[in-house]
């Protein structure tokens, strides 16, 4: 009888260990995170996306061959954590990469993932067929090889610092058997974009359009089950209703609090606000090419002097405090603080509207009938600034410009257009000046194709000023090249101080990312190109949770039911 009641107290042991395990695992592990946002995503196609809000999803449940740190250090592969790809090798003359797969990776459909995943992802990707943004991005990468169904090796044009980053950012990979049998041309419409399959450690679950976005953890995956059990989007119709479903408890997050909304979260002993450095900026740009024919400069701005006249009769200071009140800083050009590469003592054109008078008097622009507005040749000082109506921010900013140049002699015309208008503007040129933003990769060689001569020339190009400097292009391209980080810097503030001084645009404010969030969510650093990138090691205590959290993956949690209703 002796040994069959050890044998008892020992399962009876086990049992309690067991039991002990899982109630400690309890308490980093379960739980949904729901997050308020104002639209829905535009596609669930990685090389395809263009929103945020796609962005988000594609993330979490797709993976890279390795991960950017937080530190968005691009340089060789410092700083980069493994992802599906183990480890690497480097070939002596640096023009090939060689990654390994992990061997526990998976699609979450089952299938392992292969080195030709790899080559499938960069040659669909540069398909010229496909139309992906992310195509000029990759032009060094000459080609992906498959020397075994665990390597696969990048080959590239040219030794380059940002070769790693390259190979592993731009291009979360894909799987070659989900997708090779549909052409590139039928991605968006197909039936893979509307049911994602990654590796990543959150599994598409379901979008329901202009309702809901939902994924649930991959507890089997490589990399460990996140602690989340699933993510949800809320969908709302506009931003006002956004930010009162995370205020009212409905959301745990909202992702873009503006001033006006911290008074009330302050109400809310629960709720909780947060801020990261972004890399987003904002800025009135000028059509340097007149909006009818191309082949002429714009009939005002394609004079610099008067670009930098309109520049210094900008109180950039007073605007920013104005529509961002602590939220934003004036922008240093076409770059962003959280750059290494960014020097933040870059000089500007000051605010000086004597100066801005006396300048616009000496070009020929005089208010010769004295009623306030100047004139030249029988022409007036006049302008349209075209602005997305959607943007509450944007509108002030245009708003608040035109009074600050209407007291230099300047009519501005602001006109706020729908989103999608506005965008078939600037990518034909036709236009005269629109408050723009810009939210950039953690590269900033990102700033070729909005501001250097080829995103100008290019059908594809963002460069919708038309600025083209090879001043600027060349120190840019030096800045690239170079594999010094202090030579790196130099140049790129070489670059930064040519465009300044050029005035293709008022370079306007940069704003301070505030995320408003519930008490009981326990965070991980937010990531600057991705406040969303450690959404996998965010947690809630067991003591913390509400009845959502229980619920099984696929039932609707009440707030985002509530949410769903609400659009309908």
């Amino acid at each position: 009888m002796a040994p069959m009641n050890r044998t008892r107290v020992l399962c009876v042991l086990l049992l309690c260990a067991c039991a002990g395990s899982e109630a400690s695992s309890a308490k980093s592990r379960g739980g949904t995170f729901v997050n308020s946002i104002g639209g829905d995503p535009d596609i669930l196609v990685p090389p395809l996306l263009s929103t945020v809000q796609a962005a988000e999803v594609v993330d979490l449940v797709y993976d890279r061959l390795a991960d950017i740190g937080d530190s968005l250090n691009i340089l060789n592969d410092a700083g980069f954590t493994p992802r599906l790809a183990d480890r690497w090798t480097w070939s002596p003359d640096s023009l090939s990469i060689a990654f390994h797969i992990n061997s526990r990776a998976k699609w979450h459909d089952g299938y392992p993932v292969r080195s030709n995943d790899v080559r499938f992802t960069f040659q669909s990707t540069t398909d010229s067929t496909l139309g992906s943004g992310t195509k000029g991005l990759v032009a060094n990468i000459d080609s992906v090889t498959t020397p075994d169904s665990a390597t696969a090796v990048f080959w590239f044009h040219s030794r380059m610092p940002d070769q790693f980053y390259d190979a592993t950012y731009q291009m979360p990979i894909m799987p070659e058997h989900v997708w090779q049998g549909i052409a590139p041309s039928a991605w968006r419409g197909s039936e893979p974009a509307k049911h994602p399959i990654g590796s990543g450690q959150y599994r598409f679950l379901r979008w329901i359009p202009k309702a809901a976005v939902e994924v649930v953890a991959d507890t089997g995956n490589y990399r460990g089950s996140p602690n989340l059990s699933r993510v949800i989007w809320t969908i709302a119709p506009d931003f006002n209703t956004a930010v009162t479903r995370f205020l009212s408890g409905e959301a745990d997050f909202f992702e873009q609090l503006r001033a006006e909304n911290l008074a009330e979260v302050a109400k809310h002993p629960e709720l909780r606000t947060k801020q990261y450095r972004g890399l987003g900026y904002g800025f009135a740009q000028f059509n340097l090419r007149d909006p009818v024919n191309h082949a002429r400069p714009h009939p005002i701005f394609g004079n610099r002097e008067l670009r930098r006249a309109l520049t210094m009769a900008t109180d950039r200071a007073a605007i920013v405090r104005s529509v961002y009140d602590s939220l934003a800083l004036p922008a240093l050009g076409p770059t962003v603080r959280a750059y290494p590469t960014t020097d933040a003592a870059l000089p500007q054109i000051p605010f000086d509207l004597p100066r801005a008078r006396a300048i616009l008097d000496s070009l020929g622009w005089r208010d010769a009938n004295g009623d306030g507005l100047r004139e030249r040749n029988g022409r007036p000082l006049q302008f349209s600034l075209a602005v997305p109506s959607t943007s509450k921010a944007r509108v002030r900013l245009a708003v608040f410009l035109q009074e600050q140049l209407r007291q230099a002699g300047v009519r501005v015309d602001v006109e706020q257009l729908d989103f999608p208008v506005l965008a078939e503007r600037e990518r034909k040129r036709a236009f005269d000046a629109a408050i723009g933003q810009w939210n950039t990769q953690p590269s900033p060689g990102s700033v070729r194709g909005s501001w250097g001569t080829t995103g100008s020339r290019a059908s594809s190009g963002t460069n919708y000023s038309s600025y083209e400097s090879p001043v600027f292009d060349a120190y840019v391209d030096s800045a690239l090249a170079s594999f010094n980080a202090p030579a790196r810097k130099a140049y790129f503030t070489k670059a930064y101080e040519t465009i300044i001084q050029d005035a293709p645009a008022i370079w306007l404010a940069e704003p301070i990312p505030t995320v408003g969030y519930h008490s009981r969510l326990q965070l991980a650093p937010l990531r600057s190109d991705a406040w969303w990138a450690h959404i996998p090691d965010w947690w809630i205590p067991a003591d913390k949770r509400i009845p959502r959290d229980n619920l099984p993956a696929g039932t609707s949690a009440a707030p985002a039911e509530s949410a769903v209703k609400k659009t309908q």
